[in-house]
């Protein structure tokens, strides 16, 4: 049974590796001038504030930027915020140029990007590189919806773009985030970029500052977002049960929000499962009830189809069915998972879910 309940409601519930260029600094946790520039650059690029822009382009290539490099973070910035905003960000960049050009300033102009391997198709190359880049092959139905938005994702963002070896994949993924921060609407990719910056190298103390950056040059109100949502990342990462855990399949972290006692007979935990995990088939004696709180998941009884949840959704469970659930290709989803009348019984738990048995 599913029922639909408030963001409000949900919150009340709850608050009961390297590439050839070297821009991002691999010794420490510390940005240096140029590396904040960067995030500057990319929020006001995204977000389309050209004033401030200015500013942070003569700050960049002060500190040390090349020209070419700030044009690739302008460049990649198209496929996040868009065509018009890159575009008026390139205006921009050249107004500032001509400027510092007559004033005899010379700035660096920087290297230009190596040839593509010749021996693979963009799609080969980019689908090694998304792979790479996220740790796992992005799979999804989105994709097999639209699978058109999938060929161009492999082939230009993560071939042709992540391809060019002038910025590495740090910096890149810097450059993603600091814009992201910037965007109403995106906190689902902002999610899934934080965890992609820390796969790549990115270090907690790297993604705090950004978020300080993004609160002190852009708003209060973009960079409290931003650390409410890094926050919740790196909290999940302390408390991760993950691979480690033979319940689940994939990285799953698991909050105790309200532990069983004799009084209510009642658990509930706020769970965490990033793309394409999930719990192995289980079973709870008197039942479960799910709420969506963050993306979308999947829930599937035994021989019934696989269902999708959006946030704010509610599942549930019959006592004594043999189910499981768990995250898309696509997305982290998180839930809070309630057993009650615990005195019939915990979670039995079974086999884990093929590969086959999820792609159903």
């Amino acid at each position: 049974m599913i029922k639909l309940i408030s963001s409000i409601t949900i919150a009340l519930i709850i608050m009961a590796h390297s590439t050839k260029a070297n821009t991002i600094n691999n010794n420490g946790d510390a940005f240096d001038a140029k590396q904040e520039s960067i995030v500057t650059i990319a929020a006001f690029t995204a977000n389309g504030d050209l004033a401030r822009l200015k500013n942070a382009l003569n700050e960049g290539l002060s500190a040390g930027l090349s020209v070419s490099e700030i044009k690739e973070v302008i460049v990649q910035l198209y496929a996040y915020a868009g065509f018009p905003r890159s575009l008026n960000a390139l205006h921009t960049f050249m107004s500032v140029l001509k400027e510092r050009e007559k004033k005899g300033i010379n700035d660096v102009p920087g290297k230009a990007a190596s040839p593509y391997p010749k021996n693979k198709t963009k799609l080969e190359m980019g689908t090694e590189n998304q792979t790479r880049l996220v740790g796992t092959p992005v799979k999804g139905e989105v994709y097999e919806f639209a699978p058109a938005i999938d060929q161009f994702l492999k082939e230009h963002l993560f071939g042709d773009i992540f391809g060019r070896d002038v910025l590495d994949w740090k910096t890149r993924e810097v450059a993603t985030i600091s814009a992201l921060a910037s965007l109403s609407g995106t906190e689902n990719q902002l999610r899934s970029h934080f965890n992609v910056g820390l796969h790549n190298g990115l270090t907690e103390q790297q993604l705090a500052r950004i978020v300080t950056i993004i609160k002190d040059k852009v708003g209060d109100a973009e960079g409290n977002s931003a650390a409410k949502i890094l926050d919740a990342i790196l909290k999940r990462n302390s408390s991760a049960v993950a691979n480690s855990n033979n319940h689940f399949v994939g990285s799953v972290s698991v909050q105790m929000l309200v532990d069983n006692d004799s009084i209510f007979n009642t658990q509930m935990a706020s769970v965490t499962f990033e793309p394409g995990a999930r719990t192995n088939w289980h079973t709870h004696p008197s039942g479960q009830i799910l709420i969506v709180t963050e993306g979308i998941a999947y829930y599937q009884e035994k021989g019934k189809p696989k269902q999708m949840l959006s946030k704010g959704q509610v599942m549930k469970c019959p006592p004594g069915a043999t189910h499981w659930h768990g995250a898309t290709r696509e997305g982290s989803m998180t839930h809070l998972a309630l057993s009650t009348n615990l005195q019939m019984g915990g979670v039995v738990w079974l086999q884990k879910v093929t590969e086959e048995e999820y792609e159903k």
